[in-house]
C-alpha cells in the first residue's frame, strides 16, 4: 500500500481582517498624514508668516529638526511604556498627544511656536508605527506575519496622498485641523482593540524579567552594534523623504528645471510608491522566505534611482515626480524592516526596539539636513545630496550584510 504524505495545512488569511490589523492600518494612515503635513505645507505656511525664500529654507530646516528631535525622544518614551504597560497604552497616549498638537499648529503665528508644536507632535507621532507593527506581529500567525505588516504600511502610507490633496483643496491651517480631527475619530475605534496575548502572558509568566529597559541596547558592544545596525538599515527612507523630496525645489533649480518643483507633490508621490512597495514586499519576502533578500533588492534599486534623480539629466518637473514615484516603491521596505526588528528582540523589549528604532532613524535626518545645508553653498545641492546618499546607502548595505535572517522566527521569547 502506498503511503501518502500529509497534506500541509492551508494558511488562512482571515486574521488579516481582524479589528486590530484594520485599526493599526488606519492608525498608521493618520500617523503618516500628521507626520508629513509639515513637509507638504512647509513653503506655503512659512510664506504666509511673512518669510522670504531664503528664510523659508532656514526656518523649514529648523522646524523639521525640532520635529525629528521629538520623534527620537518619543520613540524611547513610548517604546519603554509599551513594554511596561502594554501595546495599547502607547496607541492611546500617542494619538491624543499628536492630535492635540496638530490642531494647535493650525493656529500658529510665529516660527518658534511652530517649532515647539512640531516637537510635541513628533513626540506623539513616534509611538504609532512601532506599537502597531508589534501588536500585529504578535497576534498574527507567523505564516502570515509579513502580510499583516504589509497591509498596515500599505494602507498607512496612503496618508501622504490624503495630506497632499487636503492642502491642494484647503489652506494649510485647515490641513492641520483635519489631521487632528482624524486622530480623535481613530481614538474611538481603538476602544474595541484588545491587548497582545504574548505581552499578557509574558507579564504573568516572566514577572522577574526587566521590561522596557532601553539601556539594555547599550549594555554591551554586541548589543549596541545590533541596535545601530537596525537604525542604519532604515536611514535611506529619510534621505529620500527628508532630502530628495523636502528640498526638491532647490534640487530642481540646481538641475536647471524652469518649472517650480513642488516638494509637497514629491512627498506625496514617494509615499504613494511606498504604499505599493510595502504591500508587495510582504508577499515577496514570503515567496523568497527571506526578509534580508527583499530589503537588499529594494535598497539596490533605490540607490540606483537616487543617482538618476540627481545626475540622470532630468529636465522637467514631471520627470522628477515620476522618479519620486518609483523611488518611493523602492523605499517601500519599512514594514518589512520593522517586522524584522520586532523579530530580533524578545517580548520584554520588542516594543521598545520597534518603536525607538524608527524614531532614531527619523532623528538621523537632523545631521543629514545640517550636512546638506553646510556643504550646499560650496559644493552645490546636487553633489552634496549625492555624497550624503553614498554614505547613507553604504551604511545600510553594510549593516544588512551583518544581520541575522528572521523569516519565520517564533516571537514567544524574552531577552
Amino acid at each position: 500500500m502506498q503511503t501518502l504524505s500529509p497534506t500541509p495545512a492551508q494558511v488562512s488569511f482571515r486574521p488579516l481582517f481582524a479589528l486590530p490589523v484594520i485599526v493599526s492600518a488606519l492608525g498608521f494612515f493618520v500617523d503618516v498624514y500628521d507626520m508629513l503635513i509639515f513637509s507638504i505645507v512647509r513653503v506655503p505656511s512659512l510664506q504666509s508668516l511673512g518669510l522670504s525664500e531664503e528664510e523659508v529654507s532656514k526656518a523649514g530646516t529648523f522646524i523639521i529638526n525640532f520635529q525629528q528631535a521629538g520623534l527620537v525622544i518619543g520613540g524611547f518614551l513610548w517604546g519603554a511604556l509599551g513594554d511596561k504597560r502594554g501595546r495599547m497604552s502607547v496607541l492611546f497616549g500617542s494619538i491624543i498627544t499628536y492630535s492635540l498638537t496638530n490642531i494647535a499648529c493650525g493656529f500658529v503665528q510665529d516660527v518658534n511656536t511652530y517649532a515647539l508644536l512640531r516637537f510635541l507632535a513628533g513626540v506623539g507621532l513616534s509611538g504609532e508605527i512601532g506599537a502597531a507593527i508589534v501588536l500585529v506581529s504578535e497576534i498574527l500567525p507567523k505564516a502570515i506575519r509579513s502580510y499583516g505588516s504589509a497591509v498596515v504600511a500599505g494602507i498607512g502610507y496612503l496618508g501622504a496622498g490624503a495630506a497632499y490633496f487636503t492642502v491642494e483643496y484647503f489652506n494649510w491651517r485647515t490641513a492641520f485641523w483635519v489631521g487632528g480631527g482624524m486622530g480623535f475619530a481613530l481614538l474611538l475605534l481603538r476602544v474595541s482593540v484588545f491587548e497582545s496575548g504574548l505581552f499578557s502572558r509574558m507579564k504573568t509568566e516572566h514577572k522577574e524579567v526587566s521590561r522596557g529597559n532601553f539601556l539594555y541596547f547599550f549594555s554591551s558592544w554586541k548589543q549596541a552594534i545590533k541596535y545601530l545596525r537596525c537604525v542604519t538599515v532604515g536611514m535611506p527612507t529619510w534621505f529620500v523623504v527628508g532630502i530628495l523630496a523636502t528640498f526638491a525645489n532647490e534640487l530642481g533649480q540646481a538641475l536647471g528645471i524652469d518649472e517650480v518643483v513642488k516638494p509637497g507633490r514629491c512627498v506625496m508621490m514617494i509615499y504613494v510608491g511606498m504604499a505599493v512597495g510595502d504591500l508587495l514586499s510582504g508577499p515577496l519576502s514570503h515567496w523568497l522566505k527571506s526578509r534580508l533578500k527583499t530589503i537588499i533588492g529594494l535598497l539596490a534599486l533605490g540607490a540606483l534611482l537616487s543617482g538618476i534623480y540627481l545626475f540622470g539629466g532630468i529636465h522637467t518637473a514631471s520627470g522628477i515626480y515620476t522618479v519620486c514615484l518609483v523611488l518611493g516603491f523602492c523605499t517601500g521596505y519599512i514594514a518589512m524592516f520593522l517586522t524584522m526588528v520586532a523579530e530580533l528582540y524578545g517580548t520584554n523589549l520588542r516594543n521598545t526596539a520597534t518603536t525607538s528604532v524608527p524614531s532614531v532613524v527619523r532623528g538621523t535626518l537632523i545631521p543629514m539636513t545640517l550636512f546638506f545645508q553646510a556643504l550646499k553653498p560650496s559644493m552645490g545641492a546636487l553633489v552634496t545630496a549625492g555624497i550624503l546618499g553614498v554614505i547613507v546607502y553604504g551604511l545600510s548595505f553594510w549593516s544588512l550584510s551583518q544581520m541575522e535572517e528572521t523569516f519565520g522566527k517564533d516571537l514567544d521569547f524574552v531577552e
